[in-house]
């Protein structure tokens, strides 16, 4: 290395600045960072756009994932292993058919038949408690006592609970007369009596069974004193049946103002109210109806159901319009049911199902199960 004294060396810088190695940093700065500050602020940069759009729309969320149970196991029912079988035609020529092919041909049940079959089942729906059934009207005559036996005796005959009728007419009722007679007592000796019955064989020796099952409580023969059947002895034979059988029918007088019938009408869970196809029957029964309605039983009327009863048919059917009739009745009242006429319930003694005609008894079916349509509803 030279030596720094030599003139014929040139000088070299002796510090950074004249080596321009280091630069002020004044003078790198921009002037903007140095400008005065305007007495207004700085001013904000301009709008990109006059309008400002909208914010970008946010996908909606997928739809929630459903959440399903597990496969439940195979069921090992009867029916899921070997199917529904078909069932064996019980009437008609479905059933000769069968039988004289010894099973191979089975056309199954007429439509008539599967019809009935659910009639039954309506009929058949389960109880809990008793069912009060009042049936009613103004005009004698009319089959009151009659529809009374042959109702009850469906319900009996289809149901397998007990079912009873309670003659509750003050003017010598003839409700027992329509069932065999298998005991003198009244329901005077059942209230006679109300303290020591225990069980259901015990109100068994005061009521009359028929073929089908329903038992009669028959009232005094004695016009006198069942006249003194008051409401606290009707509310007093309720409280002993209600204990022992599922329904109870009550077949009323034809007075509507006799002492037991403010309790009948207190206790009952539905009307029955019957009328004849002829025009005075059915103005009573629109009487009956009328009285009811005037007297604070409006909700009552509104879940009746109105019988035409003895309704002819044919040559020798009536000339009133029927029609008319049943749609005067169905604007007031839950349903309106007709029973033909019957040559076996004309004689007036007991009731016997099988000898009623296929249409009476179909109609009978088709009004208890209107009936029991009505039944409340059990879990």
């Amino acid at each position: 290395m030279p030596f720094s004294g030599d003139p014929s060396v040139p000088a070299q810088p002796s510090g950074f600045r004249e080596q321009h190695r280091f630069r002020d940093p004044s003078e790198t700065i921009p002037p903007e960072w140095t400008a005065p500050t305007p007495p207004h602020g700085i001013p904000l940069a301009p709008l990109r756009a006059a309008v400002r759009q909208p914010p970008p729309p946010v996908p909606a969320p997928p739809p929630p994932v459903p959440v399903t149970d597990p496969a439940p196991h195979f069921d090992l029912s009867t029916v899921a292993l070997l199917g529904q079988p078909k069932r064996k035609p019980s009437r008609g020529w479905r059933r000769a058919l069968y039988t004289g092919t010894g099973g191979l041909i089975n056309a199954g049940e007429a439509p008539e038949e599967v019809h009935r079959k659910g009639l039954e089942a309506q009929i058949s729906r389960p109880l809990r408690g008793c069912y009060r059934i009042a049936l009613l009207s103004l005009k004698g005559g009319v089959g009151k006592t009659t529809i009374t036996a042959t109702l009850g005796a469906t319900f009996a005959s289809v149901r397998g609970d007990r079912v009873i009728a309670v003659d509750a007419n003050p003017d010598r009722g003839t409700l027992s007369q329509k069932v065999p007679l298998e005991t003198p007592s009244t329901v005077r000796h059942l209230l006679r009596d109300a303290e020591g019955i225990d069980s259901y064989s015990d109100v068994r020796h005061y009521t009359s069974q028929g073929p089908s099952r329903l038992e009669v409580l028959a009232s005094e023969s004695d016009p006198a004193v069942s006249e003194a059947f008051s409401s606290e002895d009707y509310q007093r034979t309720l409280e002993v049946l209600e204990r022992f059988y599922s329904l109870v029918l009550t077949d009323c007088g034809t007075g509507m103002l006799h002492s037991a019938m403010s309790a009948v009408l207190d206790k009952a869970d539905v009307l029955v109210v019957i009328s004849s196809g002829a025009v005075d029957g059915a103005r009573s029964a629109a009487a009956t109806l009328d009285w009811l309605d005037a007297h604070g039983y409006q909700q009552l009327v509104q879940g009746s159901v109105v019988v035409v009863n003895g309704v002819r048919s044919g040559r020798r059917g009536t000339r009133v319009d029927m029609d008319k009739v049943v749609d005067h009745f169905a604007r007031r009242c839950r349903a309106v049911q007709m029973v033909p006429f019957d040559a076996h319930l004309e004689e007036g003694a007991e009731i016997s199902l099988d000898r009623l005609g296929s249409a009476t008894r179909t109609a009978l079916l088709h009004l208890a199960a209107t009936v029991a349509s009505g039944f409340p509803a059990t879990r």
